[in-house]
């Protein structure tokens, strides 16, 4: 069942349009990933989707119009966004920052949602009482997804979240994220290791200059050297 529905966006900065006519959906429970080149438009379809870029066309998430709604309306909705550079409060704690991804929450369950994301990430509570910005890039990651769980999201988005990692720390991020997903949540992945995120993917989404070019499974789009190459830049 599709727990986003998007038709027709168009989506830039002011005057500027970056993507045009794109048209895609997620189902819920799995991994979607948005691939292609450097300025195809990717991480301004996540901004789109967040309220934080401007964009135009019908944005269905679970049965609610997201089009025109403010980032804030967005994420009481159950949006997660993690965006590229993370985006964390430097001088804020570990914890701290964990408390403020919860803050439009208003149940009772934020210190039990905590421990769930020291769970995931013992890094992380080794370091709670310590200055996010004084923590190394891969926990700095951590910290960032760990931020958007407190939302509690039905759906994260995720933009180059192995960005600046060595290989040894982004495979275990992409483990605890399959896990995160086999929990309930669903992911949709703008990446630039292309090679790692269409193992991890169920579906995958291809754009050139703002349009989408191409959509398959995973696999599909995977094992195809001539998509790879002239798409990917990939050999």
């Amino acid at each position: 069942m599709s727990l986003l529905e998007v038709e027709g966006l168009e989506a830039g900065y002011g005057p500027v349009t970056v993507v045009r006519d794109l048209s895609f959906s997620v189902d819920e429970g799995k991994v979607v990933t948005i691939l292609g080149a450097n300025g195809a438009g990717k991480t301004t379809t996540l901004r789109a989707l967040s309220g934080v870029a401007r964009a135009r066309g019908r944005i269905d998430f679970a049965g609610e119009q997201l089009t025109g709604r403010s980032p804030e309306w967005i994420v009481r909705r159950g949006i997660a966004h993690v965006p590229e550079g993370r985006g964390n409060f430097a001088t804020l704690t570990v914890e701290e920052n964990l408390r403020l991804g919860a803050y439009v929450r208003k149940d009772d369950k934020v210190r039990e949602d905590i421990a769930r994301c020291f769970g995931y990430f013992p890094r992380l509570e080794e370091r709670r009482t310590q200055a996010a910005g004084s923590l190394s890039g891969g926990e700095q990651q951590m910290l960032a997804i760990a931020r958007g769980l407190m939302l509690r999201p039905r759906l994260m988005l995720l933009d180059e979240p192995s960005h600046g990692l060595s290989p040894l720390i982004t495979r275990e991020v992409f483990k605890i994220l399959r896990e995160i997903v086999d929990e309930g949540t669903t992911l949709l992945i703008v990446e630039q290791n292309a090679n790692l995120v269409l193992e991890f993917a169920d579906h995958a989404y291809v754009l050139e200059t703002g349009r989408l070019v191409l959509d398959g499974s995973a696999e599909e789009i995977g094992a195809d050297e001539g998509v790879r190459r002239s798409y990917l830049g990939m050999v």
